[in-house]
C-alpha cells in the first residue's frame, strides 16, 4: 500500500528528474530554449571545460540518463549519483560568486545536487520500478553513501580532466 511518503517521493522524483531532463535536453538538442551542443560549447570553454563540445555532450548525456532513472525510480542511487555529480560540476562554475543565485552563485545547482543525493538515501518509494522489481530491499544507508561518493569522484574527475585539457590546448 502506498503512503503519503511514497507519493511525496514520486513528486520529488518527477519534479527534479523533469527539470534536469529538460536542462540536459537544452544542451543536447537545443530544446526548451537551449543552445544545443554547438551553442553551449563556447560557454563550457569559457568555464575551462575543454574541449567544449565533447564536454557538453557528456554532461547532457549524463543529465538525461540520470534524470530518466530518477523519474522512473529505476536504479535510483545510480540516477541520483549521475544527477548530483553533474550538478556539483555546475555549482563549481560559480563557486567564486558565493552561494546566492541573486549574485550569480551556485545556490540552484547545489539544491538540485542535494535533492538528488537525498534520493540516493531515501530510495524511490513504492511507486517506482525499483520497488516493482524488488531492488528497494537491497538499498541501505551505505547505498546512499556510495552514490554520493561516486558523484563527488565523477565531478572531481570531470573538473580535473578539463583543467588538464585546458593546459594542453590552445584557447
Amino acid at each position: 500500500m502506498q503512503t503519503s511518503t511514497d507519493l511525496g517521493l514520486l513528486i520529488l522524483r518527477l519534479v527534479i528528474g523533469g527539470l534536469i531532463l529538460a536542462h540536459g535536453s537544452q544542451k543536447a538538442f537545443g530544446a526548451f530554449g537551449g543552445l544545443g551542443p554547438d551553442g553551449t560549447a563556447p560557454i563550457f570553454e569559457t568555464w575551462g571545460f575543454r574541449p567544449g563540445r565533447s564536454r557538453v555532450l557528456l554532461a547532457a548525456t549524463v543529465e538525461i540518463a540520470g534524470s530518466a532513472l530518477l523519474i522512473l525510480g529505476l536504479l535510483t542511487p545510480l540516477g541520483a549519483a549521475m544527477v548530483a555529480g553533474t550538478l556539483v560540476v555546475a555549482a563549481s562554475v560559480n563557486a567564486d560568486k558565493g552561494l546566492w543565485a541573486v549574485k550569480g552563485g551556485y545556490e540552484l545547482p547545489l539544491l538540485y545536487a542535494l535533492v538528488a543525493a537525498a534520493l540516493a538515501f531515501t530510495g524511490p518509494g513504492r511507486i517506482s520500478v525499483d520497488h516493482a522489481i524488488g531492488l528497494t530491499e537491497s538499498y541501505s544507508p551505505l547505498t546512499g553513501v556510495v552514490a554520493v561518493l561516486v558523484a563527488a569522484l565523477a565531478a572531481y574527475v570531470f573538473i580535473a580532466s578539463s583543467r588538464r585539457a585546458r593546459r594542453t590546448q590552445p584557447a
